[in-house]
């Protein structure tokens, strides 16, 4: 079943229906545990593109074991969690970006948190000033990620979109 869709068989509505965002992160995950040699794809966007490595320049794939996504809340809002930041200079601890590390119990999913990089490789603080929301104009300035030792366990029915950002090589370990 697609997203936003529901089951409408001989005119029984099925309630019971997958959690759209529960079948993207669930075909993400598998993207990333197998790798497959394909030499092209037409969509370049698509969550569910296969294999790992041709999310966005398809043309140019590059070794990739993690697909980059964020979430929206119900409100439209990005989901985000704090990780541990190793840079003891500044508190710009909380992303908006995740790997997906293992789905259970149907719709349930241990995430783990991306640090977000710019162009140079420094981290980008994704905070306002007042460092209580997301400013999203800092969103536009993130081009590479990092891995960090936290991870978030999420429901992941309580989201609306899932968006795809990019394949990474992160040297991450399954």
């Amino acid at each position: 079943m697609s997203c936003g869709k529901r089951n409408d068989v001989g005119g029984v509505e099925d309630h019971h229906h997958r959690n759209c965002v529960c079948e993207v992160v669930r075909a993400i995950k598998d993207i990333q545990d197998n790798a497959v040699d394909v030499d092209c794809q037409p969509c370049l966007t698509d969550c569910f593109l296969e294999p790992l490595g041709d999310l966005v320049a398809p043309s140019r794939r590059r070794r990739a074991d993690t697909r980059v996504f964020t979430l929206k809340t119900k409100d439209g809002s990005p989901f985000h969690a704090f990780y541990k930041d190793t840079d003891l200079k500044d508190h710009d601890c909380v992303s908006v970006f995740f790997r997906v590390e293992s789905i259970f119990d149907g719709c349930c999913a241990t995430l783990r948190v991306l640090e977000p990089r710019d162009h140079h490789g420094k981290e980008v603080d994704l905070l306002n000033e007042c460092g209580t929301k997301i400013k999203l104009s800092k969103l536009c300035k993130v081009v590479d990620f990092d891995s960090t030792d936290s991870c978030v366990t999420v429901d992941l029915s309580c989201f609306c979109a899932v968006q795809c950002i990019k394949d990474v090589y992160l040297g991450v370990c399954d």
